[in-house]
């Protein structure tokens, strides 16, 4: 049975949401651990297989799957559903697009801008915070998601980077309602109020 390692309010809860989105597939198992966080909160968990002790991570038969864009991969290929196109189906070049954009530039210039940190080679690889900005905005003027008219695990991805650094969210254009449709769903209510619950058993129990 492959097990899904899980570490709530942190980058892992997309993931969280995701499974829920897919109907929380009865051979996954969850098993929540603690990570060390940035504000020096938490700690290294024993039980968590990351070589790094960073969550999500996912171990299925002897295979580790790590970062986020390789495990939304990996989770909507196994359990199909109308979260991802299929290979071969129309929308599968972009939404795979969109899933390495994130990681290999979305984050990256994200939290460049958050640190303030200017430096002039790396905007000419990542580009900056405002072109990142402008290549959703330009994905989202004609449709209501990424792909189109159907919610999929690219909104979920990109969608909850901008929720959680709400200051990326531009006073007009699409993506405030774009961001609020995202969070509009059950499986980010639930998966906010199952971290919130475990993170009180933590506290109480310290």
């Amino acid at each position: 049975m492959p097990t899904f390692y899980h570490a709530p309010h942190s980058r892992s809860t997309a993931i969280l949401t995701l499974v829920h989105e897919l109907g929380d597939p009865a051979d996954l198992d969850i098993v929540r651990i603690d990570i060390r966080r940035g504000d020096g909160s938490g700690a290294s968990d024993p039980a968590n297989p990351h070589p790094e002790g960073k969550a999500p991570v996912i171990v299925d038969a002897g295979d580790m799957i790590r970062e986020r864009a390789a495990i939304i991969v990996w989770l909507t290929e196994r359990y199909p559903s109308d979260l991802a196109p299929n290979a071969g189906e129309k929308g599968r070049g972009p939404f795979l697009s969109w899933l390495a954009w994130y990681a290999g530039v979305m984050e990256p210039v994200a939290i460049l801008d958050y640190l303030k940190i200017e430096n002039e080679d790396l905007k000419a690889t990542f580009r900056d915070l405002p072109t990142a900005v402008q290549r959703v905005e330009e994905a989202l003027a004609d449709r209501p998601y990424l792909l189109g008219d159907t919610y999929s695990a690219a909104d979920l991805l990109v969608g909850g980077a901008f929720a959680f650094f709400s200051q990326m969210i531009p006073e007009t254009g699409p993506i405030r309602a774009w961001v609020d449709r995202c969070q509009d769903r059950d499986s980010v209510r639930r998966a906010g109020t199952e971290d919130a619950e475990w993170m009180a058993r933590m506290s109480s129990s310290a």
